[in-house]
């Protein structure tokens, strides 16, 4: 389309070959030359808005107009002048995309504080996604387009920007204690925040019809805390990560030797140490504070171990007696064929 002011305009429309453009106005250069009875061709997505000496005097949907008085009563006043319609208009169309535009990018210029309840003041970095549309094409051009030819998402999109994260520091003070629980709220914080937002788009007439958290992130020394504290969780009931491994191999050397005397001994252990251990902690949870049964020592290993205990937890001694060698007088298991010690025959 020519944008030439000495020619005359008969067929207005346009196109956005960009797919970015929000508002292109035809003539893009000044006021032009517009033919009393021009043919305006508006298509689904966009709106067209005449206007004459500064002012809006006509709003068209989609379909093909003329440009008479009867689309626009201000031309009644013309023809009433003495040139009448003599002289073709001086007159702009604006043609608003109606559109949603989609994966606008928005995020922190420079990392915000935030006053974590676990890690206290800490800076962050947030970054995100958001749609508009434009809604009212008159006060959208009257405040923000202004006498511009063309108006895109790359020129509005720096300050939309600004305004979210304005937004985002006043509702995360509000809406989270600590970025540890953040990963289960980017869905909620997002429908929050746009919901404070559509107001101050709206004064443009414009409408946020999706906002999305892609990301939170903290510095790097504190993303380190982070990872830090995460694997004091995985270490912390290391005692109970060892027993079981003992336990577990306890139990393939039993497997291995299931016909010998310590094979039988160590498979009879295996459920005597988990049982004292859960059993422990069973009372530590609790809060029992009763008295524990009197601390003996293992005759084989001289540790201490509980006056209940069947075996000895250090070295496996049976405390049970079920009967001695005659030679060294040792513990003996049930199945026993020779002392353990010094190899003495049970049965001799």
């Amino acid at each position: 389309m020519g944008t030439n002011n000495l020619v005359f305009l008969e067929i207005l429309e346009w196109f956005d070959e960009t797919g970015k453009e929000l508002v292109h106005r035809i003539p893009e250069q000044g006021s032009g030359e517009i033919k009393y009875g021009a043919q305006l061709i508006i298509r689904e997505s966009q709106a067209g808005i005449f206007f004459y000496q500064g002012k809006a005097v006509g709003a068209f949907g989609p379909g093909q107009h003329t440009l008479e008085t009867g689309n626009i009563p201000i031309l009644t006043k013309i023809a009433g002048l003495p040139w009448g319609f003599k002289s073709p208009l001086r007159a702009e169309v604006y043609f608003v995309n109606l559109k949603t535009f989609t994966n606008l990018k928005w995020g922190t210029r420079d990392p915000v504080a935030f006053k974590d309840s676990e890690l206290g003041l800490i800076r962050l970095r947030a970054f995100g996604i958001f749609n508009l549309r434009v809604f009212q094409p008159v006060l959208f051009i009257n405040s923000l387009v202004g006498t511009r030819g063309m108006y895109s998402t790359t020129e509005i999109e720096e300050y939309l920007s600004r305004v979210i994260v304005s937004k985002f520091n006043d509702y995360m003070g509000e809406s989270v204690d600590s970025i540890l629980n953040l990963p289960a709220k980017y869905d909620k914080l997002s429908k929050g925040i746009a919901k404070r937002l559509r107001k101050d788009f709206s004064h443009f007439g414009l409408d946020l019809t999706q906002l999305y958290i892609t990301s939170i992130t903290p510095p790097p020394e504190v993303q380190k805390a982070i990872d830090d504290r995460s694997r004091m969780g995985v270490f912390q009931d290391m005692n109970k990560l060892m027993q079981m491994k003992a336990a577990m191999a306890m139990e393939k050397a039993s497997e291995a030797d299931a016909g010998a005397g310590m094979g039988a001994g160590l498979g009879m252990m295996m459920p005597a140490m988990f049982a004292q251990y859960f059993a422990g902690k069973q009372t530590e949870n609790a809060g029992d504070k009763a008295e524990r049964p009197t601390s003996e020592m293992c005759p084989e290993c001289h540790n201490a171990v509980s006056g209940d205990s069947k075996f000895c937890p250090q070295c496996g001694h049976q405390l049970v007696v079920f009967r001695q060698c005659a030679n060294c007088g040792k513990n003996l298991t049930p199945n026993a064929k020779f002392c353990s010690r010094c190899g003495h025959s049970v049965d001799g």
